[in-house]
């Protein structure tokens, strides 16, 4: 028989709290948690366990020296060992993607994108390499260090980090206690701000400026944010508990522990109440100043979440929560809630009692609110037991409505068989519908593949009707990285498998089995990438360079044929370059057309080792009629006549450039021996200009050389031929 959930209720004030336990702990008796530091990921993600170096601990052998971060689930199942090498380590937190962030004493930080140990590392900046970090706070997105100097440093983006060091303590005499800080999101500045216990007072520091609040009740030890930004709980060094707006506009509530012994942890459990954990001992503190303890045998460590807390013990993992008030309408004892009585008619149904109908009518007026209280206090219990009861109360209900839409009954029996897929203990996330929703399904797909709980994401996703390519994409990369079969039966798997998933690219698989030193698996594998674009890139970084120019070319994507032909123009010697694509038409052409936008010496070249002598000339001849300088244009003509006179084959070109150089140094002896311009005319208005000049001879001559007509002749002779003008 299932208890009724009000058996582990707690009353303080005029709310009710309870402390269900998610899982007894699998992991091995070496695990006592008063010998680590404890850093929970947020929405029931992970557990990492850090050796607390600051502790004494018992020793077990030579491996227990080793440097090692221990990943758990939240049932205690060993996920995976991090091995660490970078010196004493100051901050263990987590990303909301997961991820885990060590940062060490040296300014050091790193981000572990995933439980096989890929990680990428960056720096906290000079300053914090200079002092050292004391240690760290952390957010979903970000981080703030205190330095050994007592400065603060903060990146707000762990994909973009950028380190920002925050404005100096304003106190000269300063002697620091506890701090937290303020995520960007619930701040006015939007940006970090720290809340800093500074001798008897408390400092709030940001990017611009450090704010004595000018406080006289302090030194303050313990200092904590709520998880909205709206409230903060000051905790002394002598056992008092304040909270006020965190404005430090109100004071709310003041609370005596009367213990002088320094709490572990001093946080918030959501918005509602205050929570001060000892050694073995938590205490909840409500808005009035009411107090709620639970005991424990050992050392047990807290984890903040969106709508409670988990608590982490050495047997087992908790969830400490206020009880929303749609459960306790249902299931207080004497409830008359309309929700209540709705579900006490599905046991009266059960035992075919009339009853069942007269609760029906009892609330009839108010059915469609006791439809919707059920569904919605099915997403609070963990039971499935009373999930299954609830949403069969919600059910009833419906039926006798004559209009209600389904859709959201329908939804909460997908989420609810999602979330007690993942709570089960070989998975071991123990997230809540509240988290569900602001993580986002897509999300928690995630975190399944990263545990390579690859079945189990593929199934939801099929449930959920969500895209299941990212699936398929990692478990192949998951069976490169760890298989021993060779590369043709690595790739017969993979393209098997795969092929249930049409469209699917097989680009990131590639570059995994290239980055594991399987070159020719890299290679089968992106003849089956659908998408020419993802496969180049990676071809040229596996130096495939005549491959990658191929696939290219195949794709008739002018981008990308330029893309190419840029990166091996920089790779490759010229006439390396252009014997690559010497045999390709179509990247010739492009190179063609490059070398026309690059300049004239590019395009000669070309030319010249395609033996394509009369375009290299014409290249010659347009290069020289853009010459200023006359001499030097008549040599550039003389030399692509000579070029054409090199080939076998005879150019009708070459005469008109030989008579045209050969024009020119006629113009040029003109104009020394007549001091008058002649550069730059034709032949016709050469030779009317000699005759003006009286040189009829010299215009018989240049009639001859050039083969002028007569009846031409004449005509210019007599002035009445019409010579065109230049425009």
């Amino acid at each position: 028989m299932v208890p009724n959930p009000t058996l582990g209720w707690e009353r303080l004030q005029d709310v009710f709290y309870r402390k269900r336990s998610e899982y007894t702990m699998m992991w091995t008796d070496d695990i006592d948690l008063s010998e680590f530091i404890v850093a929970g990921a947020p929405y029931g993600g992970a557990i990492a366990l850090v050796r607390d170096t600051s502790r004494p601990m018992s020793y077990r052998g030579p491996e227990s020296r080793q440097k090692m971060i221990l990943i758990y689930s939240n049932a205690g199942e060993l996920i995976c060992n991090v091995p660490w090498d970078k010196g004493a380590i100051r901050g263990v937190g987590w990303s909301n993607d997961e991820q885990l962030l060590i940062v060490s004493e040296d300014g050091n930080v790193r981000i572990y994108h995933d439980f096989q140990g890929a990680f990428t590392q960056f720096s906290l900046g000079k300053e914090a390499e200079d002092h050292g970090v004391a240690e760290c706070r952390f957010w979903g997105t970000g981080l703030v260090a205190r330095l050994s100097n007592n400065r603060f440093v903060t990146i707000s983006r762990y994909d973009e980090p950028r380190p920002r060091l925050l404005a100096e303590i304003s106190t000269t005499a300063v002697e620091l206690h506890g701090w937290h800080i303020a995520p960007p999101s619930y701040t006015l500045s939007r940006h970090v701000e720290v809340f800093v216990g500074v001798n008897s007072t408390i400092n709030v520091i940001d990017s611009m400026e450090s704010q004595d609040k000018r406080l006289q009740e302090g030194p303050f030890t313990h200092v904590a944010v709520s998880s909205n930004g709206a409230l903060l709980v000051l905790y002394t060094s002598y056992g008092k508990l304040y909270v006020i707006s965190s404005d430090f506009s109100k004071k709310y509530s003041e609370y005596d522990t009367g213990t002088l012994d320094s709490p572990s942890q001093v946080l918030w459990c959501a918005n509602d109440c205050v929570v001060v954990a000892w050694e073995n001992e938590i205490r909840l503190v409500g808005p009035g100043g009411g107090a709620l303890s639970f005991y424990y045998d050992s050392r047990i460590a807290l984890v903040p979440e969106a709508d409670g807390i988990r608590i982490i013990s050495n047997d087992k993992c908790e969830f400490l929560s206020k009880v929303p008030d749609v459960v306790v309408d249902l299931f207080r004892i004497g409830s008359t809630a309309p929700s209540a009585i709705l579900l006490d008619a599905v046991e009266q149904l059960e035992f075919k009692s009339p009853k069942a109908d007269d609760n029906i009518q009892l609330i009839r007026s108010n059915l469609n609110e006791a439809v919707d209280a059920c569904i919605k206090a099915a997403s609070y219990e963990p039971e499935r037991y009373w999930q299954k009861r609830l949403l069969k109360a919600a059910l009833l209900g419906k039926s006798v409505l004559e209009l209600y839409s389904s859709d959201e009954f329908v939804e909460m029996c997908e989420i609810l068989r999602v979330l007690n897929a993942v709570r089960n203990y070989d998975v071991g996330i123990p997230i809540t519908y509240e988290e569900f929703l602001r993580l986002t399904p897509e999300r928690l797909i995630d975190r399944l593949i990263n545990r390579q709980r690859y079945l189990l994401a593929l199934r939801l996703s099929d449930y959920l009707q969500l895209s299941t390519d990212k699936i398929y994409i990692r478990w192949s990369c998951a069976k490169v990285k760890a298989s021993t079969d060779d590369d043709n039966a690595i790739c017969k798997t993979i393209v098997k498998k795969l092929s249930a998933v049409p469209g699917v690219s097989y680009e990131e698989i590639a570059r995994t089995a290239y980055d594991e030193g399987r070159s020719k698996l890299a290679t089968l594998l992106l003849n089956y990438e659908p998408q020419a674009g993802r496969q180049v890139p990676l071809l040229l970084d596996m130096e495939e360079d005549e491959i990658a120019l191929i696939k290219a070319v195949e794709s008739s994507d002018p981008d990308l044929i330029y893309y190419v032909l840029l990166q091996l123009r920089g790779k490759y010697s010229l006439a390396q370059f252009f014997r690559l694509v010497n045999d390709k038409p179509v990247a010739s052409a492009v190179v063609e057309q490059l070398a026309r936008n690059d300049g004239p010496e590019l395009l000669k070249d070309f030319y010249y080792q395609d033996d394509r002598r009369a375009d290299s000339a014409l290249v010659i001849y347009r290069e020289a009629l853009l010459l200023d300088d006359i001499q030097e244009r008549i040599d550039k003509l003389k030399i692509g006549t000579k070029i054409y006179q090199d080939s076998k084959d005879p150019y009708p070109d070459a005469k008109a450039m030989e008579d045209h150089a050969r024009l020119y140094e006629l113009q040029l002896g003109y104009e020394k021996e007549y001091k008058t311009t002649f550069v730059g005319l034709t032949v016709a208005e050469t030779i009317k200009k000699l005759m003006k000049n009286g040189q009829g001879s010299k215009a018989s001559k240049l009639k001859g050389e050039f083969k002028v007509p007569d009846k031409m002749f004449i005509f210019l002779k007599e002035g009445t031929y019409p010579v065109p003008k230049k425009n």
